[in-house]
């Protein structure tokens, strides 16, 4: 049984991608020098917007960040103005039975906090962790909240929408459950992780009800 759940959040409790890109892209193109194209800002997916940024602007990289936290905080309410349907509801239903929630995303705590305020859900996290300017650090943060938490990996539960959450749970020796909820990503993510994809947010929430136990208190 699964005592605590975590979620990603670009492309698993809201559909993030595009405004990510279209920021970096506004944002981050005057300091490339050229019009930056989907593949060039998607490539450097898996560091915050710091490491991209340093990637993608050089030098001028801290006037980049900058300008694409003012571009993804602006664009948000019309490209992005609510989690994926159901989402909220899932997230609610767990809370109310008492199982620990926590938030594990590669975007830097900027950008993280404005979508966090933008769709209400600022509370219903119990711990919130971001990404590194570094390298990926989704490994990390799992061994680190079953350590804290005491938990066995097979009492947490991670979702995720791609094929390097799967790889990050295996190494910890967690569940992952594929998030494909958008359309074209549920033939890849079933090769990758058979069994254990969901096209509905509706049949995901169902599963992992069944794998829970109703908590009085939380850990």
């Amino acid at each position: 049984m699964f005592r605590m759940i975590g979620f990603d959040l670009d492309g698993t409790i809201a559909d993030t991608l595009p405004l990510c890109i279209q920021a970096f892209g506004l944002a981050l193109s005057p300091y490339a020098g050229h019009t930056l194209s989907q593949e060039e800002i998607t490539a450097t997916f898996g560091l915050d917007e710091v490491g991209i940024a340093k990637i993608l602007a050089g030098d001028q990289w801290e006037a980049g960040v900058a300008d694409y936290c003012r571009e993804y905080e602006r664009l948000h309410p019309q490209v992005v103005p609510d989690l994926f349907p159901g989402i909220r509801e899932l997230l609610h239903t767990l809370k109310d039975r008492g199982i620990p929630l926590v938030l594990v995303t590669g975007k830097g705590t900027p950008t993280c906090t404005i979508s966090l305020k933008q769709f209400g859900i600022a509370d219903v996290f119990d711990e919130v962790l971001c990404g590194s300017d570094m390298a990926p650090n989704k490994v990390q943060h799992l061994r680190y909240l079953l350590d804290k938490y005491q938990l066995a990996p097979e009492g947490f539960c991670y979702i995720g929408d791609t094929a390097t959450d799967v790889d990050a749970c295996d190494q910890v020796g967690v569940t992952c459950l594929s998030a494909a909820w958008q359309d074209g990503v549920t033939e890849a993510l079933e090769q990758r992780n058979p069994g254990k994809v969901f096209d509905r947010v509706a049949d995901c929430g169902a599963y992992l009800l069944m794998m829970t136990v109703k908590y009085p208190d939380h850990l």
